[in-house]
């Protein structure tokens, strides 16, 4: 008995006040379409049923009934043009609806006690007709707030029940319980419209809830990836910036390492000189690991696609690498294959390096192999390791940049932690993805793929670089806003049979170049007074002829500087640029060769 009532005493208690405010409003929306066909029915009834006996109490009723509905029409108004209905004011308005729609209740009912004893019997079936009709209309429009219905219903019906119980006629007695019977399955009805007029508010509101709550979330989310966005915006800046400015001292301390190689030295002034060219060595192997990853960023890797047989590949750098492997203890293989494929030398060269390394990095025991599988007109190329292995739950963040495992201690020997990010940027632009299986403590595989091909002959040959046998009979004029890197280019470029002038600024440059006209001009990017070094070559080509020979070099890594100095269409090489590079660029630019092809070689060299 208990659960049974329990649904009833909820439906009875008052929802909370903006679901009360709901629901008077979709009662209220009832309300408007009753009004006309209300008044229809009441001049119908005077009509049919008027007679010399009712004619006064029927015209009564039905100017009571029509003005009662236009109060409850006025009322429900009222409801709709409120844009808000606050608990208390609600809970007011249902109990105001409750005697509103009793006392509408009790007129329609009143018909009976108007029209009933004094019609005919056809009369007093419409008179029942009516009223039944009007509870069961009724209970649709007033259901949303079940009180006002019940209210209504019984008032209705139990004022009906009352005159068809005074008459004297069993069949009316009969009618007044059926009466009874009726309304008592309205309530049932009622109950169930209420209920899904509930559910239907309260699953309204928590669809607004929800969608209010997704919509911070949203907004949180946005501010969030903002947030990161800016914070990643200003690490990029500060490393540009830290690595401009570390490039230019270790760019000058290159190019005087140089001219101190061609000096009368000692035996220990050659050790010293030596193990000075091991860490200037490792420095720029560094910046030019973040090089690697800001040129990335910039979107200025563009693959040269050519086909090429991977095995030569696969063998220079395990040529490059076993040593490093060696010198750990572990094995190093790589297995014979004859597949060709089509894409860029250069570009797969640094992904393979950068995985190769990783995996020698972070194997103790054991050791490498790197092989090659064709599958579905793909070459499967995979770098296998023994080493401590990648958790799951970081098979993700190893290809971000600056992450490493096990480096707590950030120690610079182990690198920067940008090797698989400049993989997978790289395999990017390639048109692959790189691919990481992984047991930890067992060992992890690298793998990505590119497209095979089949070779049309013996394509390209190897290159050499240039000896520094030649010497350069060409003037050159060298703008720099470092000193130090002026001393040194002077010295060097001098050392190599060129006549240099050196210039700090633009207008320097003109000036100098007036009085000297240049055969080759070499130019920080970055000058003085926000100029560039772009800027400086065309307003010398502009005096001294489009074909002027010029060379671009840079210290930027900031994307949007890369862009614009690859835009310039000036050759352009990055600091710290060693001997060998200077040279190769002097012979290409002098030569007009294709300066990037040249460098091929050398950028394969980086390791990240």
């Amino acid at each position: 008995m208990h659960r049974g009532a329990a649904p009833r005493r909820s439906l009875l208690r008052l929802a909370d006040g903006r679901t009360l405010a709901e629901q008077l409003r979709l009662l209220a929306g009832n309300v408007g379409s009753s009004v006309v066909p209300t008044i229809l029915v009441a001049f119908l009834l005077v009509w049919v049923l008027s007679n010399d006996r009712n004619a006064t109490a029927l015209r009564l009723w039905a100017g009571t009934v029509i003005l009662c509905k236009l109060w409850c029409a006025r009322e429900a108004q009222r409801v709709l043009g409120a844009p808000d209905i606050p608990a208390d004011r609600a809970r007011r308005l249902v109990w105001r609806q409750v005697v509103l729609n009793a006392v509408d209740g009790a007129i329609w009912g009143a018909l009976a006690w108007a029209a009933l004893g004094t019609t005919s019997a056809a009369g007093t079936v419409l008179v029942v007709a009516v009223l039944a009709g009007v509870a069961g209309s009724s209970m649709s429009s007033l259901a949303p707030v079940l009180p006002v219905f019940i209210v209504f219903g019984t008032a209705e019906l139990g004022v009906l029940a009352s005159r068809l119980w005074t008459l004297d006629d069993p069949a009316y007695h009969a009618l007044g319980v059926a009466g009874l019977l009726y309304i008592a399955t309205l309530l049932g009805q009622a109950r169930n419209s209420a209920r899904a007029a509930l559910a239907a508010i309260t699953l309204r509101f928590e669809n607004v809830e929800l969608i209010e709550r997704l919509r911070v979330e949203t907004e949180h989310a946005q501010a969030a990836h903002q947030k990161a966005e800016q914070a990643n915006l200003a690490k990029s800046k500060f490393l540009a910036a830290a690595s401009h400015d570390l490039r230019q001292p270790i760019h000058a301390q290159g190019l005087f390492l140089e001219v101190l190689a061609r000096s009368k030295l000692s035996a220990s002034q050659y050790d010293a000189l030596a193990n000075a060219r091991v860490t200037w060595q490792a420095s720029a192997e560094m910046l030019d690991t973040l090089l690697d990853f800001s040129r990335i960023e910039a979107g200025v890797v563009e693959p040269q696609m050519q086909v090429f047989r991977l095995q030569p590949l696969l063998n220079k750098i395990e040529n490059e690498l076993a040593p490093q492997a060696d010198a750990k203890g572990i094995v190093y293989r790589s297995r014979e294959t004859h597949v060709a494929v089509r894409s860029d030398p250069a570009l797969v060269a640094l992904v393979l390096r950068n995985l190769v390394s990783n995996a020698i990095r972070y194997t103790e025991r054991g050791g490498v192999l790197v092989g090659c599988r064709e599958h579905g007109g793909r070459a499967v190329i995979e770098v296998w390791d023994t080493g401590i292995g990648i958790e799951p739950s970081q098979h993700e963040d190893v290809f971000r940049e600056f992450h490493q495992l096990g480096n707590a201690e950030r120690d610079r020997r182990k690198g920067l932690g940008l090797g698989l990010a400049i993989a997978q940027g790289l395999a990017r632009a390639l048109g692959t993805s790189l691919a990481l299986a992984s047991r930890p403590g067992r060992g992890s595989v690298f793998r990505f793929s590119l497209p095979t091909a089949q070779m049309d002959g013996a394509i390209g040959g190897a290159e050499v670089l240039p000896s520094h046998a030649r010497v350069f009979d060409v003037r050159v004029l060298v703008i720099d806003d470092d000193d130090a890197v002026r001393a040194g280019m002077r010295q060097l470029l001098t050392a190599w049979g060129c006549e240099c002038d050196v210039a700090d600024s633009l207008e320097e440059a003109l000036a100098l170049a007036r009085l000297h006209p240049p055969g080759l001009v070499i130019s920080d990017y970055r000058l003085r007074g926000l100029r560039t070094g772009a800027e400086a070559i065309a307003a010398l080509r502009a005096e001294f002829g489009d074909g002027l020979p010029a060379l671009l070099i840079t210290g930027d890594t900031a994307p949007q500087r890369l862009r614009e100095a690859r835009a310039s269409g000036v050759p352009l090489l990055h600091k710290p640029v060693s001997p060998n590079q200077l040279y190769l660029g002097l012979v290409c630019v002098l030569n007009d060769v294709e300066i990037d092809s040249s460098f091929a070689r050398l950028e394969e060299r980086r390791v990240g």
